[in-house]
């Protein structure tokens, strides 16, 4: 990834303190994933219990690590080479693939699902390790071990997928902990040991900006499945208003991440001589829940769209506190990670968050969902003030 990398190479060419532009290839690739978040909404919508909370979070977190992977693995390459813009293509056409097995994955799509993923992970890691030239010994280390990871894993991707029921889910699970454990091990395996800091080096600004990228496909997503529900809908006085909250809502999300936080994470790893560090944990790990947040948070809102009247019963509760609960727990760790304390501002929102979930089931689904849109807009403004006024100071 040197600047004097050799003509034709498949390799990004790294330049100091220069960021390296997220590519029109991957902002292509990047489409299907919107539609991998719907179907997992309304998944979650559809199978609203607790085996079916547990099936749709097992299916984001699979849909969430094949697209962190990619963005790892074409940190590394040059989309603009046309043999990379292919291996997207190729993942394209397997995310499609995994997207629509997804409402009937843990039925008769089994097999469909779990093929993608496996060929998707493992696939594009062997496309990695072969790009790679024989000289960079530490790299085709690094991709060997990445390999065995995800091809253990993916054995039990396809022994789940010919299992039923309750088999199933537990070898998925097994499959998905060997994957989420793996970089926390740094990619252990015998004979080879584990990788080090110094080679999971990123071009840090890069990887910032593939990461904001998917927070503004969940919160574009939830906008248009409300503008879609609402449209669908009679404009009464309350679903105007619970469409307005809902609006206002994921305004709110964006300015809580991007405002500040986004920026700021972008200029910190990008100076940052552990990039692989940070990327792993502030953009791998971290920006799950805040993902996870904005998703839940667009179910809660479809939900009152439909039913805004009455109480609020338990699953318009949980979707519309939990929502906003895990967004802002994510996005509090995540500026933790860069900016190395706590923000006030976030920690009363989850408190103020958690405090109404005690009086929600006796509150209408649309004032629930104004009271959390207030507090949202609340953590927006006492941190936009607090920073301008530390930055003054």
């Amino acid at each position: 990834m040197e600047a004097e990398t050799p003509r034709g190479a498949l390799h990004r060419v790294i330049v100091p303190n220069q960021h390296s532009r997220v590519t029109y290839a991957e902002l292509f690739f990047d489409l299907v994933f919107v539609y991998a978040v719907t179907q997992i909404s309304h998944l979650l919508l559809a199978r609203f219990t607790p085996l079916g909370a547990v099936q749709t979070t097992l299916l984001f977190l699979a849909v969430w690590w094949v697209w962190v992977y990619t963005t790892w693995i074409t940190n590394w390459l040059n989309p603009e080479r046309t043999p990379v813009r292919l291996l997207l293509f190729l993942l394209m056409l397997g995310g499609l693939v995994l997207s629509m097995s997804i409402p009937t994955a843990f039925e008769g799509r089994g097999l469909w699902f779990a093929t993608a993923y496996a060929a998707m992970q493992v696939g594009r890691t062997l496309f990695w390790f072969a790009s790679i030239p024989a000289a960079r010994v530490a790299a085709r280390l690094n991709a060997l071990r990445i390999l065995a990871w995800l091809s253990c894993s993916a054995i039990f991707w396809i022994l789940g997928a010919l299992a039923q029921g309750e088999g199933r889910l537990g070898l998925w699970a097994l499959a998905l902990a060997i994957e989420y454990v793996s970089p926390v091990a740094r990619f252990w395996i015998p004979k080879y040991g584990a990788s080090s800091v110094e080679d999971w080096f990123v071009e840090g600004g890069h990887m910032a900006e593939r990461c904001a990228g998917f927070i503004i496909i969940a919160l574009g997503e939830a906008i248009v499945v409300n503008g879609a529900t609402f449209a669908d809908l009679s404009w009464t006085a309350h679903a105007i208003v619970a469409f307005v909250s809902a609006f206002v809502a994921s305004i709110a999300m964006w300015w809580i991440y991007f405002h500040r936080g986004a920026e700021a994470g972008s200029e910190l790893i990008a100076k940052s001589t552990e990039s692989g560090r940070l990327a792993r944990s502030a953009y791998t790990y971290l920006h799950m829940p805040i993902v996870a947040g904005i998703v839940l948070t667009a179910v809660a809102d479809e939900v009152v769209l439909k039913h805004p009247d009455g109480h609020s019963d338990l699953k318009t509760a949980l979707c519309a506190i939990g929502g906003p609960v895990l967004f802002l727990v994510g996005t509090i760790l995540f500026k933790r990670d860069i900016r190395g304390w706590l923000q006030p501002s976030h920690g009363a929102g989850i408190v103020m968050l958690l405090g109404l979930g005690y009086f929600a089931v006796d509150l209408s689904p649309l004032v629930l969902s104004l009271l959390t849109t207030a507090i949202l807009i609340v953590v927006a403004v006492w941190e936009t003030v607090s920073l301008r006024v530390s930055a003054a100071a």
